[in-house]
């Protein structure tokens, strides 16, 4: 008779749902954590690239407005450089002269490359920030460096 309890013991459901939920809960708040971790670094390289684009509009407009180009970026991302996780936001700006056809490039348009056909104006904005994740997770860096380059050909001379 006592074995039929016993057995009978191990066949109550009593509890099973306590343990499922305890052995699924940080299973899936991981993979939350994960999933938002991620979405945010996703959503500060697509601020980064609108930046740069940004950037890189006027550029086209006003390729030898280096500080107006970096100054346009810097204010497209209002979100990257208040972010408290975030740190280094910077905008970098350059221009030059290329020929259309084979790119051979000419910073600053010093002296305008030996061109078959057209001499056109091109502009470079990079911008670059520090994402830094609210965990630490194993086998990741605690600072990861997002840049983000647009190269925009303007006007032809």
């Amino acid at each position: 008779m006592r074995s039929i309890f016993k057995f009978h013991f191990f066949q109550s459901q009593r509890g099973d749902s306590l343990l499922e939920t305890a052995i699924a809960a940080p299973v899936l708040l991981l993979l939350t954590l994960g999933i938002v971790e991620f979405g945010r670094a996703w959503y500060l390289q697509n601020e980064l690239a609108g930046a740069a684009q940004a950037g890189a509009i006027y550029g086209s407009q006003n390729p030898t407005d280096t500080e107006g180009m970096e100054t346009v970026a810097k204010d497209n991302a209002p979100d990257v450089s208040s972010a408290t996780d975030v740190s280094g936001f910077s905008a970098t700006a350059s221009w030059g002269c290329e020929c259309s056809t084979t790119g051979v490039a000419s910073a600053s348009c010093a002296s305008a490359p030996t061109c078959s056909y057209n001499v056109v104006d091109y502009v470079l904005v990079t911008v670059s920030a520090t994402y830094k994740p609210f965990v630490e997770w194993p086998g990741l860096p605690e600072s990861i460096p997002l840049s983000e380059k647009i190269r925009m050909r303007g006007a032809t001379q």
